[in-house]
């Protein structure tokens, strides 16, 4: 099934703009959650037909179309407007993973670590991966941008919250590396956009690990590194 999802906020009248945006993208083969409003007693705007009216318009898209009925005035509305989509085609899974993974476990590590910490001690490191989102777009990996673009912006934050507890937080960038991910196709497209000719290795990121784990970096803290080797994008 095609993967592409869609929730269009205010399709309440078959002659509106919302439903009209609903129906293209349906025509388009995108799947739709379809936002409508009744007030609370059950009213509707002089004009509007019913929901179940509305939604006979669709016809045969019937199974590529869910909705909901949300006050957007309440603040816990959007929430559950968006779950209902997730309810509905699973979308954003790959989003959800990708946080769970790349920022939330991330955060509740360092959050761990720092509770163990022992403060008498000033050799406390912490240092996050992230990548080259910040230097150029990644096009078809927004979940990935998203959440490395999280653990970027978090390091300054998380540098501060625990300085004066004798941990330095950093985050390094090893842009491209081949650890055996990429197609061959892959490799060679891109190994001419390095000075050296070739993808980076893990040996030539561990020694910019190392040293922000050693002592010899105490007074880095903050930063985000780029060990790219001179990639061009």
């Amino acid at each position: 099934m095609d993967g592409r999802v869609a929730v269009v906020t205010g399709v309440g009248r078959v002659e509106g703009i919302g439903f009209a945006t609903a129906r293209r993208l349906l025509d388009d083969g995108y799947r739709v959650l379809a936002h409508t409003y009744s007030t609370p007693d059950g009213e509707r705007t002089a004009g509007d037909p019913a929901p179940a009216v509305v939604f006979d318009g669709f016809g045969e898209d019937s199974g590529r179309l869910c909705s909901i009925d949300a006050d957007l005035a309440d603040p816990d509305a959007p929430r559950r407007v968006i779950e209902a989509a997730l309810d509905a085609f699973g979308a954003a899974a790959e989003l959800d993973r990708a946080w769970a993974v790349n920022a939330r476990a991330a955060i509740l590590l360092v959050q761990a670590f720092a509770a163990s910490h022992d403060d008498a001690r000033a050799d406390g490191r912490v240092v996050l991966l992230t990548s080259g989102q910040h230097l150029g777009p990644m096009p078809g990996e927004l979940p990935y941008v998203l959440s490395k673009g999280a653990v970027h912006q978090a390091t300054r934050t998380l540098a501060d919250e625990l300085a004066d507890r004798g941990i330095t937080v950093n985050a390094l960038n090893p842009g491209p590396v081949d650890t055996g991910w990429p197609s061959e196709e892959l490799r060679e497209a891109l190994a001419s956009r390095f000075p050296a000719g070739r993808w980076g290795r893990p040996g030539d990121i561990v020694p910019v690990l190392a040293w922000l784990l050693s002592a010899d970096s105490a007074w880095v803290t903050g930063q985000v590194i780029d060990a790219e080797g001179g990639f061009r994008r």
